[in-house]
């Protein structure tokens, strides 16, 4: 028994040295929690806002709202509370009426950015950091998204639906390098160091329709698809769906395995449910890239509207 013991602890100790070590630190160094926003610039700021020649202006989020397609139990509420009295009587000599709101909602509703808390391997998160070391109840002491700098640098969108001549792609087509070269290559642009990299497949307008088969499942990047992206130093990728990535899985029997490429391995930022349909309508292909979420202490995610400016 004592044998049979030994055995069963040193294979469990194996086991979880192999999935520790798929966790890898960070190239920021050891102590880093921002991850391949360290790319982010002055200089990149001042190239990107070169790339503005009309003026014209994109909201990259959607509406949220009680209706949104979530990923479940998530859900969204608004309640209005009058600041008077409670019965519309005006206040003071002026006559003050107003409103407040109270919502409660998940961060994951609608356009959202996922931090570097949200998805790890083995309960290991990007630089290998231990769940037990920063996962509280009352919010994260890692990897919040308040502590995420503004997101202002190039924009790239690939429109991998006109790459293969369809107004819409079918969900778990995957997007690999094969088809992000090619979508690179046909719209004449590069992808940089320190770019957010925004992929328009025609899926967002399912939301609109039918939630229920927007969520059961998607076209979105694949692994290697991911791996090429966060070898070429991105910030962030973004897709008009709800989980970025190809769904049903590539692979049977993984799960969001995109998720832990970019944020727990690479350090890559996820933006979902963009609305790429204007984007991409007036084939705007490169862009100013505007993002500063909102600062809530201790946030896995948040809900986001970021600008594409042209």
């Amino acid at each position: 028994m004592k044998r049979l013991q030994l055995i069963t602890a040193l294979l469990s100790a194996i086991w979880m040295a192999i999935s520790v070590a798929e966790v890898p630190v960070s190239e920021f160094g050891a102590d880093d929690t921002l991850g391949a926003v360290n790319r982010l610039s002055a200089a990149g700021v001042l190239e990107a806002v070169k790339l503005v020649k009309t003026g014209k202006t994109y909201p990259l989020g959607v509406v949220t709202g009680p209706d949104s397609p979530a990923y479940p139990p998530r859900y969204y509420k608004m309640t209005i509370l009058q600041l008077d009295d409670g019965v519309g009587v005006p206040v003071g000599k002026n006559q003050l009426t107003g409103n407040d709101d109270l919502m409660l909602t998940y961060m994951g509703v609608g356009s959202q950015i996922d931090g570097l808390g949200h998805v790890g391997i083995d309960h290991h998160y990007y630089n290998n950091t231990p769940a037990k070391d920063f996962v509280k109840v009352t919010g994260l002491t890692k990897f919040s998204t308040s502590e995420i700098p503004p997101i202002v640098t190039r924009g790239v969108l690939l429109d991998i639906a006109r790459l293969k001549g369809k107004d819409m792609l079918d969900a778990g087509t995957a997007i690999n390098r094969a088809e992000i070269d090619a979508a690179a290559k046909a719209q004449g642009v590069s992808i940089n160091k320190g770019d957010v990299v925004l992929l328009h497949t025609g899926w967002i307008s399912v939301s609109e329709t039918d939630g229920a088969r927007f969520m059961k499942g998607e076209p979105g990047l694949g692994v290697d698809g991911a791996k090429y992206l966060a070898s070429l130093g991105v910030v962030a990728v973004g897709a008009d769906t709800f989980g970025v990535e190809a769904i049903p899985f590539e692979t049977e029997g993984q799960f969001f395995p995109v998720h832990q490429e970019l944020l727990a391995r690479s350090g890559v930022y996820l933006l979902e449910n963009m609305d790429t349909r204007a984007l991409a309508r007036d084939e705007g292909w490169e862009f100013l890239f505007v993002l500063g979420q909102p600062r809530f202490a201790g946030s896995v995610q948040a809900i986001i509207n970021p600008v594409a400016i042209r």
